[in-house]
């Protein structure tokens, strides 16, 4: 092989790698120190009702559920306490043929004095047949200004609604982010990276629109939302992108929170990553227009991060074979051959033998390479058509 066609092809490689995991990170950072930032004003409702409870929008908060006994309870009452007029807001619970007790134990909770004021509608499909079916089905019944969708084990800051009202005064708004934290990181890593996404949806926003959203909790308009289709594999992902892609802004509102109860295993976060990765593909083929000039800053973002992300996996293999192959005839190069082979050793061995005190960066890298693993697998998955819309509740 021509010895300056490989140099080419490696640094490019190289760079690109550097980019998405350093370079485009402190390009949002940079964006969002100076861009101007929305201030949310201090609502006194304090659950009493207000002459200006009728200029809200009324809201339906959506929540699939798939066997999520656990948490049922937990949710409902959580949104019991969420400050919002109870003429304006209401709940629909699909169980999507629960095997367990979700459905019973939504309606004992109903009876609780707490959230008899609740206006929740438990439905209960008989059948499972997936996310994307239910979310389809039930949405279509939905008559309210905005759709809220919620995660069952994820519950609510009290004043959600109420700001997520103020924000979507602004007409160009379609789809509103929240702030997502883990209340039981399941590791330092996976803490490190939630840390980091929060700050790429900002960073993002500033640019003109998030990257799709989190399925613990995030709003959109009613009209815009369009039916997915049956093998979507990241939902939380191309539902609000459509609305992106027919002119209307993502925006992040950090001051609402999404707490999520239910911590993960390192088997479950595997299996996660490895289905993202799969829908990462899905949605970089079908939301390609995205990719156009014409949506600007969300065409630059849309590619190095989702773009970048399905390829990143194979960038970084393409990146250290070459630097191995060049590492005989550059000194440079056999420097940066050694360094990505330690840098990767260490991750395998944090993967591997999972040592408690090993160094944060070893955890850091561990998590990160562990990511790409998964990626890769999920991707291939896609393409071999292993991977399907249908979901399925992890136990570990």
């Amino acid at each position: 092989m021509n010895q300056t066609f490989l140099i080419t092809c490696t640094v490019i490689t190289g760079f690109l790698v550097v980019y998405h995991h350093i370079g485009y990170p402190l390009i949002l950072k940079l964006l969002n120190q100076k861009s101007p930032k929305h201030k949310v004003t201090t609502n006194s409702r304090h659950y009493t009702h207000s002459v200006n409870d009728s200029e809200l929008p009324t809201i339906t908060l959506i929540i699939a559920a798939y066997n999520e006994q656990r948490w049922i309870a937990d949710k409902i009452r959580n949104l019991a306490t969420l400050d919002y007029p109870s003429t304006h807001f209401n709940v629909l619970l699909a169980c999507d043929g629960c095997t367990d007790d979700t459905c019973a134990l939504a309606l004992a909770t109903m009876a609780e004095p707490e959230c008899c004021d609740l206006n929740l509608q438990v439905i209960n499909f008989p059948r499972n047949r997936g996310k994307v079916a239910v979310l389809n089905q039930v949405i279509d019944t939905v008559v309210a200004d905005l759709v809220a969708l919620s995660d069952v084990s994820a519950l609510i800051s009290i004043d959600a609604l109420l700001i997520a009202a103020q924000r979507f005064e602004d007409p160009q708004i379609g789809v509103l982010n929240v702030h997502y934290r883990l209340l039981q990181p399941g590791s330092v890593g996976e803490q490190a990276y939630w840390q980091y996404q929060s700050r790429i949806k900002s960073g993002e926003a500033a640019l003109g629109s998030t990257l799709g959203a989190h399925g613990a909790f995030y709003l959109f308009r009613r009209f815009l939302f369009e039916p997915l289709a049956p093998d979507t594999i990241n939902d939380d992902f191309i539902l609000p992108m459509k609305i992106v892609a027919a002119g209307y802004r993502a925006d992040y509102e950090h001051s609402i929170n999404a707490l999520e109860l239910e911590g993960s295993s390192q088997g479950q976060d595997s299996l996660r990553r490895r289905r993202i990765a799969a829908g990462n593909l899905q949605q970089l083929l079908r939301l390609k227009k995205l990719l156009l000039p014409r949506y600007r800053g969300t065409a630059f973002t849309f590619f190095s991060g989702k773009g970048l992300r399905v390829l990143m996996p194979l960038l970084m293999i393409l990146t250290l074979l070459g630097c191995i192959a060049l590492s005989p005839h550059d000194d440079l190069f056999f420097a940066l051959a050694v360094m990505q082979s330690c840098g990767y050793l260490l991750a395998a061995w944090e993967l591997v033998y999972k040592p408690k005190s090993s160094p944060k960066i070893c955890k850091l890298l561990g998590y990160l390479v562990g990511g790409h693993c998964a990626s890769l697998i999920g991707t291939l998955r896609y393409l071999l058509r292993l991977d399907k819309g249908h979901w399925q509740k992890f136990n570990g």
